[in-house]
């Protein structure tokens, strides 16, 4: 075997371990970046990065972070925000490294997995069993590694939503059942025994987005295809008071906060913590309170029963905090340069690759999918692998072959 084919596995065991715990993804990263170093082609990867569009907002956003880690003070927490900080962008540069064969391979592994664990999920709650403590976050609410879960099945059932509205465009409306099947159930996933209200509104986002990139210079297509989500969502949102009671009780807490109370609960937490991280950026606009020093003023500013958090569930407001402003425009024009390619490619790759990276940052603008690592090593990694496969700008399907096809030898050949 060629040293360059190790690459392949490697990729697809990211791919396939995104749901299990972030111990076993941390492995599946630190195996890559070894066969990344080991397997040669490093000019080639190098030219590859250059050549990258994300290439210099992350290297802004790196550069930046290693400025401000020299003039600003250290902390008890500056070693792990360093690292996390750093694993952000070094998984960027991994994803944007790999050939188009490399992210085919990652790309298999997760839909893969994914829909081991749809089937997981359909006899878990038909039959019931025992199940491997391991996949538990997978089929129920388990702290922040099931809204991870909840993150990667609104990427597959956007992914569904996608081929779902080609085959209507393309007037095959009876092979859009499927799909369309598919992207209700997982949204049922994520809004009942996942509980994610971040996977739910990257869902309510998203559709529409992918639907707007379909049919943008088909304005009655869009009308009608807009007009009909609604109604749908409509009538999903009447019939599940499970749903709608967790949306009223999110415009409750906000209203609550708002008036100054203080419990436990999860947008009131989110309102603290967006307005005080909002003042220290204010307060340090520049180069920030130095990478770690988010915690120390949380103590300070916070209302003492949420003492014990460690991040203000919004990665661009937490690297404002540390590294002022320069640091919260470089991350968040990251992910808006991954957003803004995928959608001037026109085609079904631009919109798998808009519906992956609009939800990871809807997900990085009201919970902690990058700099959570639970979150952050898989969700992160999934959308810059669909974003990578649409930066093939020369193929005009970077997605063949997704599935190979066992072919017969003609008669004749040996």
């Amino acid at each position: 075997m060629q040293r360059s084919h190790i690459v392949r596995p490697a990729a697809m065991f990211w791919g396939l371990v995104v749901f299990m715990p972030v111990g076993v993804t941390y492995l599946s990263a630190i195996v890559l970046l070894l066969t990344l170093l080991v397997a040669g082609g490093g000019r080639e990867r190098f030219a590859r990065l250059r050549a990258n569009p994300l290439w210099w907002p992350v290297m802004a956003y790196l550069a930046w972070t290693f400025i401000v880690l020299a003039v600003r003070p250290h902390y008890p927490e500056t070693p792990s925000n360093l690292f996390h900080g750093l694993r952000i962008g070094l998984t960027i540069l991994m994803a944007m490294a790999l050939t188009r064969e490399e992210a085919i391979w990652a790309l298999r592994g997760f839909l893969l997995v994914a829909a081991l664990n749809v089937l997981l999920i359909i006899a878990y709650y038909a039959i019931g069993f025992p199940l491997w403590s391991p996949l538990r976050a997978v089929v129920m609410e388990v702290g922040n590694k099931s809204i991870s879960n909840a993150l990667l099945f609104s990427v597959v059932a956007s992914t569904a939503a996608v081929w779902g509205i080609a085959q209507i465009a393309a007037h095959k409306p009876l092979r859009a059942i499927p799909a369309f099947v598919l992207m209700l159930g997982l949204g049922l996933v994520v809004a009942l025994p996942l509980t994610s209200r971040t996977s739910v509104l990257a869902l309510l986002l998203v559709i529409p987005a992918v639907c707007i990139h379909q049919w943008r210079n088909h304005l009655k297509m869009l009308v009608g295809a807009l007009v009909l989500g609604t109604v749908v969502l409509g009538a999903g949102l009447y019939q599940l008071p499970q749903l709608q009671h967790k949306v009223e009780t999110g415009v409750q807490e906000l209203e609550e906060a708002q008036a100054g109370a203080v419990f436990k609960g999860s947008w009131v937490i989110r309102y603290y913590m967006y307005r005080d991280t909002g003042r220290m950026i204010v307060d340090q606009p520049l180069a920030g309170w130095g990478i770690g020093g988010w915690t120390e003023q949380w103590h300070k500013r916070g209302p003492v029963l949420f003492a014990d958090s460690n991040m203000p569930h919004n990665d661009f407001l937490w690297v404002g905090a540390q590294g002022g402003l320069p640091a919260l425009l470089s991350l968040l024009a990251i992910m808006v340069a991954g957003v803004w390619q995928a959608w001037k490619r026109p085609d079904m790759a631009g919109r798998y690759a808009l519906a992956a990276t609009l939800i990871a940052l809807i997900a990085s603008s009201v919970n902690s999918a990058l700099r959570d690592a639970q979150i952050g090593l898989a969700l992160l990694w999934i959308a810059m692998i669909y974003l990578r496969l649409a930066q093939e700008k020369q193929d005009p399907d970077p997605w063949r072959d997704l599935w190979p096809s066992r072919r017969l030898p003609s008669i004749g050949t040996p």
